[in-house]
């Protein structure tokens, strides 16, 4: 799931928190749109300088939310399979011109000449024609979970590619999971490792992401993290942990991670500046292309970039969201800043409030801008 929310450039007669006001402010914020929960952390220079969390992780219940808790991230996985896709590119695996037919050739028979030379860089800045919703019949037979996480998503490719795609490829921006869907199973095929066993390995441990795994993050029949919740303000119910409390591993590549706040925020301020990425994941080159949009478009792989006041320049940014949790990340280079905030709900006030958690963030951590 999506949103082209905007965040507003913050007004220099902003208000400056104080690091022990923060929490307080967080819960006003919380309170005003309706949220069982709602959490923000930010980092400067490197560094973890605002981590808060308010509310409780499931309605009904008297548990509360930790800054330890785990929040899933919707579609900001998408910038960790676009970067597990550089590693590819940068190891000799794959290129950004490498397409769905040269991997799958196995497929050509049944594939639609028009998919054959859909290019992995396509696939990843939402300019393959991959369809911005999937047939209803292939929807279906993903939530049916058959096979392993990648049988599945070999079967959702398989889907795609024989039917005509939604436009031209490279002629189009259509925001697609099943795209992303496409670039996770190029990249499980010429590795031969499953996409969740390549996160794990190339991207959740070497940056310390103890707390990042897949899925709903409560465990099932347990309140021991923050549950989702279906439904608008004022009528929200929470969703029990477990297989149909997430998006199908079909589409995990796209919108599957959860991750504490701590740890979603040192992951994007991994990706403010290349020469102080510890430890060193990428080449240059790499890099940056993952944040270099095509002509004429604000999308890049994975990212959307934006130029902001407050920020001194570009930013990178991105929501996510499985319908039941709503998390934002912004990153400015240029202020050395990376600010994330998350919510167990996803209604219309989900945004608005991980926005103004985000721009709260910023006046208390930039100033007034």
């Amino acid at each position: 799931m999506f949103a082209l929310g905007i965040l507003v450039n913050v007004a220099r007669a902003a208000e400056d928190l104080a690091p022990e006001d923060f929490t307080t402010k967080l819960e006003e914020i919380r309170r005003e749109r309706g949220l069982p929960a709602l959490a923000a952390a930010a980092m400067r220079h490197g560094k973890l300088v605002i981590n808060a969390a308010t509310g409780v992780r499931k309605l009904g219940s008297d548990e509360l939310v930790t800054t330890d808790d785990k929040w899933h991230l919707g579609s900001c996985t998408k910038s960790m399979t676009a970067m597990l896709a550089g590693m590819m590119v940068d190891e000799g695996k794959l290129s950004w011109h490498t397409t769905i037919g040269e991997v799958f050739p196995d497929l050509n028979g049944a594939m639609r000449p028009s998919w054959r030379n859909v290019t992995l860089d396509q696939l990843l800045t939402h300019r393959s024609g991959a369809p911005g919703n999937p047939p209803v019949e292939l929807w279906a037979e993903a939530l049916e979970q058959k096979g392993t996480p990648t049988e599945q998503r070999l079967a959702i490719l398989r889907g795609i590619v024989c039917n005509p795609p939604e436009a031209p490829h490279g002629k189009k921006f259509i925001y697609s999971n099943e795209g992303y869907a496409i670039a996770g199973a190029m990249i499980e095929r010429v590795t031969g490792e499953a996409w969740e066993d390549l996160m794990r390995e190339r991207i959740f441990e070497p940056l310390g992401m103890t707390s990042a795994g897949f899925g709903a993050p409560a465990t099932p029949g347990k309140i021991d993290q923050p549950w989702g919740h279906l439904g608008e303000v004022g009528e929200l119910r929470p969703v029990p942990p477990g297989p149909m409390a997430d998006n199908p591993p079909a589409i995990a590549p796209a919108a599957t991670v959860h991750a504490s706040l701590a740890d979603f925020a040192r992951y994007a301020d991994w990706h403010a500046d290349w020469k102080r990425a510890e430890p060193r994941l990428l080449t240059e080159e790499t890099f940056n292309h993952l944040h270099q949009s095509p002509p004429n478009q604000g999308y890049a792989c994975g990212w959307l970039v934006d130029d902001r006041d407050w920020a001194g320049g570009n930013v990178f940014w991105h929501t996510g969201s499985n319908a039941m949790f709503y998390a934002v990340m912004w990153v400015a280079p240029e202020r050395e800043a990376t600010f994330v905030a998350a919510t167990n709900a996803a209604h219309a006030e989900a945004d608005d409030a991980c926005n103004a958690a985000v721009v709260a963030l910023i006046r208390r951590v930039l100033g007034k801008y």
